[in-house]
């Protein structure tokens, strides 16, 4: 954790890349002010444990980071395939930045698959470091490759470093008593220790992370520091690497506070988590295990300390059945899932609107349709959270930017649950639920007061004098209906699918009551309390300013932003406004779009909120869309608000 003081500097997500030099004993230390690292390899070969401590070292010396964690659906992929290449991207920097980068600095490449698979997105005078070992005749025609592109030419742009990985490892480990097999299994410490010299990263964390990981194979975790300080070794002996780099903390970027990094799905859980305490409610999670979802029921597995009960069911419908039946219990009730669950989900989401209880329905979207691409993002999800039950069901649907802003999104949503008293979708996905960032650790004064009051004794005078609880009968100002807790004396009454009778909750098929009860259930959810829209203007929205507006939802903030950042540096002027309530809209939504000649809405689907926003406010909005299982890019994004401005 690191101590930052300071506001987010106004600098270009993706700015060129500075530096300075600094001699340090026979090799030179370069200065930078950004650097973009891309992990490859197969999906065995560690490469999200090599990232993933990599951006820790990272987080603690104080920089800012965006990561980019990519594998295969499979548990383990062919080898040496390239549908079985797993990548890890991280972006680090001394200044505010919000994408893991378009393209890499630098390629670590552990086998030819992992070369071929991603040396596409590698611009001219990057860095390589590919394992030499792994560059067999067989190794490289399973992948199409005749020459070896080591011997080719193919690579004269770049700045090869061929290392081989596998030998040196094996030979660092030799006085351990491990075979050749589970010795190469270390060469993704002997790239950590490599890149770490490289960087100049902190190293006492990995080495008390492997202590702790492997502390009841002390022989393993022996191995594999000796491995990562191999590496380290190779980078400061051999005079292959000339040179080292520095990229200083992002002293300007945070304001002052205690940090760590962390990804959308642990955010999301500690935001689960806080709201259940501001709330004074115990935490129920009832779940079926489903990527890219399921860390979260592996993260509140942990926490019974804080009075959460988790639940991994036989499948999606029991899994929302047992958190319906905790929300009628008493319980901040929770059930997480993706796209395929969300539809299994959706006759128990209609029940929970009908009872109206409090209850979060988590979705880690994925590419789809059905299985679709599981370890691929999409935001494809936003009709299906709109409108995919039978009959007038509306939800409200909420929507996180980043990884660090779930944890306030999950606090958002059990905010609407419990005030309104009503399902709640939270619509992440997978580029959120897997990346990572900074992120300052609220202080508890700073967290909202959630508590609710069950109902207590009767709220109902009849005709007759006696007195009976109704409960139906709402509150003015939220139309929420009380909340009774079973087994609370006198507090007895009905619940059930079937159309309730307003007020009593008897069953009802009285047509006049239906249609009373569809319209009260709605306009509960259009008279949901949601901040108005910001508006990014560099004119503040005045005429003579920007003529366009850029809207956006989810996790393309970070891409929208740096593209506008990039812009605006050009001289071009253009507006920028993002959606956390996607249901019910900001009520200054309209006004806001009527500012503008011009409304582009880019989404990682086939344009669902540009369908919506058309529909209910007549805007002529333009669409832009990429559905290819990752996140734009900020010059992709760049270049198309471009041409939506100039056309």
């Amino acid at each position: 954790m690191t101590s930052q003081v300071s506001s987010p500097a106004e600098q270009a997500d993706e700015a060129v890349v500075g530096e300075q030099r600094k001699p340090v004993g026979t090799k030179d230390v370069r200065r930078l002010d950004r650097v973009i690292i891309r992990f490859a390899g197969d999906s065995g070969d560690g490469m999200q444990l090599t990232g993933d401590r990599f951006t820790s070292e990272t987080a603690s010396f104080g920089n800012d980071l965006s990561t980019l964690p990519n594998f295969p659906a499979e548990i383990r992929a062919p080898a040496g395939t390239l549908p079985g290449v797993s990548s890890f991207q991280l972006h680090f920097a001394d200044h505010d930045i919000l994408t893991p980068g378009d393209a890499p600095n630098v390629l670590v490449a552990m086998n030819p698959a992992a070369l071929k698979a991603n040396i596409a997105d590698v611009p001219r005078g990057a860095e390589i470091i590919v394992n030499t070992d792994e560059f067999t005749k067989r190794a490289m025609q399973k992948v199409g490759y005749a020459v070896s592109p080591l011997e080719d030419g193919s690579l004269d742009g770049y700045s090869v470093h061929p290392v081989p990985l596998t030998t040196m490892t094996v030979e660092a480990l030799k006085e351990f008593d491990l075979s050749r097999k589970e010795a190469e299994r270390s060469k993704n410490m002997f790239a950590l220790g490599l890149l770490s010299w490289m960087y100049n990263r902190p190293t006492e964390g990995t080495e008390k992370f492997l202590r702790t990981k492997f502390a009841k194979k002390p022989e393993i975790a022996a191995a594999n520091l000796a491995a990562f300080r191999a590496g380290w070794n190779f980078g400061e002996t051999t005079e292959d690497f000339a040179v080292s780099y520095e990229v200083a903390p992002a002293a300007q970027t945070f304001p002052t506070g205690t940090y760590r990094n962390i990804s959308g799905n642990l955010a999301l859980s500690y935001g689960l988590i806080a709201a259940s305490r501001q709330a004074d409610l115990p935490l129920y999670l009832g779940s079926y295990p489903i990527t890219p979802a399921s860390d979260i029921l592996h993260e509140l597995s942990r926490h019974k300390n804080f009075g959460v009960r988790t639940f991994q069911a036989e499948d999606e419908i029991a899994g929302i059945g047992a958190a319906l039946g905790a929300a009628f219990g008493g319980s901040l009730a929770v059930t997480t899932t993706s796209g395929p669950g969300v539809a299994l989900k959706s006759e128990t989401i209609g029940l929970a609107v009908s009872l109206e209880l409090p209850l979060l329905v988590i979705d880690i979207q994925r590419g789809g349709p059905s299985t679709g691409l599981p370890t691929k993002t999409e935001q494809a999800d936003l009709l299906q959270a709109m409108y995919g039950r039978n009959g007038e069901a509306p939800v409200p649907v909420v929507a996180p930017m980043t990884p660090a802003d779930c944890f306030d999104a999950a606090m958002e949503a059990a905010r609407i649950a419990l005030a309104y008293r009503t399902p709640v979708l939270l619509l992440s996905d997978g580029y959120l639920a897997n990346g990572s960032e900074p992120w300052r650790v609220p202080e508890v004064d700073e967290l909202p007061d959630l508590r609710v009051q069950f109902a207590q004794g009767p709220n109902h005078t009849l005709d007759d004098g006696s007195e009976v609880f109704w409960p139906y009968k709402r509150d003015p100002q939220t139309l929420a209906r009380p909340w009774a807790v079973p087994g609370t004396p006198g507090l007895e009454h009905r619940i059930g699918g079937i159309e309730k009778q307003d007020g009593s909750g008897n069953i009802s098929y009285d047509p006049a009551n239906h249609d009373f009860m569809v319209r009260t259930r709605q306009a509960k959810i259009d008279g949901i309390d949601v901040p108005d829209l910001d508006v990014d203007d560099p004119a503040d929205g005045a005429r003579g300013g920007a003529d366009t507006l850029v809207l956006g939802w989810g996790s393309t903030y970070g891409p929208i932003t740096a593209a506008v950042r990039r812009l605006r540096a050009a001289g071009v002027p253009i507006a920028q406004a993002h959606l956390r309530h996607l249901n019910p809209f900001p009520r200054n939504l309209g006004e806001v779009l009527g500012r503008y000649d011009k409304v582009v809405i880019p989404e990682m689907n086939l344009g669902q909120l540009a369908t919506l926003i058309r529909a209910r406010y007549l805007v002529d909005a333009h669409s832009y869309n990429q559905v290819n299982g990752m996140p734009f890019k900020a010059e992709q994004l760049a270049t198309a608000l471009k041409e939506a401005i100039d056309g």
